[in-house]
Order: C-alpha cells, then structure tokens, then sequence
C-alpha cells in the first residue's frame, strides 16, 4: 500500500464541546501560530453559543487581526434512542 504524504492544510478545524472554556481558546490560537491561514470553529446543539463566545475572545483578546470570514449554519439528523433527532449546527470561519 502506498503511503500519502501530509499535505500543509491551508484551514484548521477546531470542534467545540465539554471541555474548558480557555482550551478551545488555546487551540485556536496555537492553530493559527502554527501558520494556519484559516481555523474554522465547529459546534453542535447546546454548544453553539460556546463556540461564539471562543471565536470572539479569540479576536478581541488574542489576535486581533483575525476576521470573520464566513458563519455557516444548519443541521444534522440522527438517530438516537429510536427517534430521529435534528441538531442545529454551526462553522464559524477566522481568517488571518
């Protein structure tokens, strides 16, 4: 089997969930120190406002460069418990 090579990602992506509120901060950070062009910031259901509130302390308190460049919304569908279920989604782009 052949191996691929890494490709330099021009986008990064950070998921947002359970953890501490400053860690996701970091990651952002530390993506975009890294020579990330792009970090897109993702979150589902009850999560989503935490992932705003990363992508503004990210702009106002760390990187003050970084530009919103896109906010992309929608929802996903799945099973659970039987049930179909939707969750809301949002992809909150930060560009250098």
């Amino acid at each position: 089997m052949a191996e691929k090579k890494a490709e330099k990602k021009e986008s990064s992506e950070v998921f947002i969930g359970k953890k501490a509120f400053m860690n996701y901060v970091t990651g952002v950070v530390m993506q975009f120190n890294s020579g990330a062009k792009e970090v897109s910031i993702k979150a589902r259901g009850k999560y989503i406002s935490r992932a705003v509130d990363v992508a503004e302390v990210v702009r106002n308190r760390f990187i003050k460069e970084a530009k919103i460049k896109a906010v992309n919304i929608g929802s996903e569908q799945f099973e659970s418990n039987g049930k179909q279920v939707m969750v809301s989604t949002i992809e909150i782009v930060l560009a250098k």
